[in-house]
């Protein structure tokens, strides 16, 4: 464990089904809202973007949509709904979907006041990694599947396709001010972007429970949520309309941006910014999972000792197996896992991707973000990351 740490999520939680209607009543950050969504039509269809907007017309609060967020979010639409915002006089943001638009709802806040381009502030890649100097807008985040845990911490995730590369970044204002987090406004999800988006969530768990900068609150948030997607996940996928279970997922995708914020990811997530970069037709959960076998497979054998406890998580009897069997039982329920939701079949051959780029990948992966790989238990060589991006093609 850890000694030394800090902790600090400062967002207003609001959690619970039908708890969207508290929209209504609870005090806004501003008087005009840009409301940043996907460009797909679901929150249209299942009417979540009517109770958004009924909600500020009870306020008495004016907003502007901006619908163009793609599943891999882009940095020419976090410029374009800067500008927007800028041009519409917006003094706070509505991030209402999943990750992708609840993402690129903060770098809009960030680059709103704050000149130049959204990439002179990445530290990463080919940023430029210039300080952000103007205070972010106030940002209220709806989450609408139970996947990122964005709703919990301050981090976004963006794609710049012209350098193909995807780079996490974040502030300390970029943290919501508040979350509504209404299991309701999930029941519509489908079965295949509820596997994917669970698994997301359970991977950031996972990997920062694995994180050397774990601390005591991270390790309770990551063993609690690998614990809630392990039992609750099949069902979901079985039965969008179990409200139990669609409520323990919320909560713990909650709980996964917690560990986000106290904990951190690894070069796990590293390696898949670098797949859905190369081809951004591969959803971000989708390659997680197909990672995930042979990445956490050589991670259990160098580092051994934090897996266990992840086993135990997942429902293993850790204690009933001879001691040199605990860490890989982990990688062994992981495979029960990913088969009871479906997800058995994902082949990374099916994309627009091939083992020829593992050099490739690898050098994406180390070089945009970089970072999480210090933040890895075991100090994974170049040539071991080309190693595991083949096995994966493998597979």
């Amino acid at each position: 464990m850890n000694s030394s740490f800090n902790f600090h999520i400062p967002t207003n939680i609001i959690f619970g089904p039908g708890r969207i209607k508290e929209l209504a009543t609870v005090d806004l950050p501003g008087k005009k809202a840009l409301i940043v969504t996907t460009a797909g039509k679901s929150v249209i269809k299942f009417g979540y973007l009517d109770k958004v907007l009924a909600a500020l017309k009870e306020h008495g609060v004016e907003s502007v949509i901006f619908n163009k967020i793609l599943p891999n979010p882009i940095v020419d639409h976090v410029m374009e709904g800067a500008a927007l915002a800028r041009e519409q006089g917006c003094d706070f943001i509505i991030g209402l979907g999943g990750g992708s638009p609840i993402d690129s709802a903060k770098s809009i806040a960030i680059m709103v006041n704050n000149p130049g381009h959204y990439w002179d502030y990445i530290g990463g890649g080919s940023g430029k990694g210039q300080p952000v100097t103007e205070k972010a807008l106030p940002l209220i985040a709806i989450p609408t599947t139970a996947g990122t845990g964005t709703e919990a911490d301050p981090w976004t995730v963006i794609t710049n396709m012209e350098t193909q590369e995807k780079i996490g970044f974040g502030t300390k204002d970029t943290f919501p001010v508040i979350a509504i987090v209404d299991p309701e406004l999930m029941l519509s999800l489908p079965p295949h972007l509820t596997a994917y988006q669970g698994m997301d969530a359970f991977f950031h768990a996972a990997e920062g429970y694995l994180a050397n900068v774990n601390q005591p609150a991270s390790d309770l948030f990551s063993l609690s949520s690998v614990k809630l997607i392990t039992e609750n996940l099949p069902k979901a996928v079985k039965d969008g309309s179990d409200i139990e279970a669609r409520t323990a997922l919320a909560w713990a995708s909650t709980q996964s941006g917690m560990v986000e914020s106290t904990s951190s990811c690894i070069s796990q997530h590293s390696m898949e910014h670098a797949l859905s970069a190369f081809d951004p037709s591969v959803t971000h959960g989708a390659g997680l999972i197909m990672l995930s076998v042979p990445y956490f497979t050589f991670m259990a054998e160098k580092v051994p000792e934090r897996f266990p406890a992840l086993a135990k998580a997942m429902g293993v009897d850790v204690d009933a197996l001879p001691e040199n069997e605990r860490p890989m039982a982990f990688v062994t329920a992981l495979k029960k896992l990913i088969k009871d939701i479906g997800c058995d079949g994902l082949n990374i051959n099916d994309f627009n991707l091939e083992k020829s780029q593992a050099p490739a990948l690898a050098d994406n992966a180390m070089n945009a973000m970089g970072f999480l790989f210090t933040l890895d238990p075991y100090a994974m060589s170049k040539e071991e990351c080309i190693g595991i991006f083949e096995k994966v093609f493998e597979a």
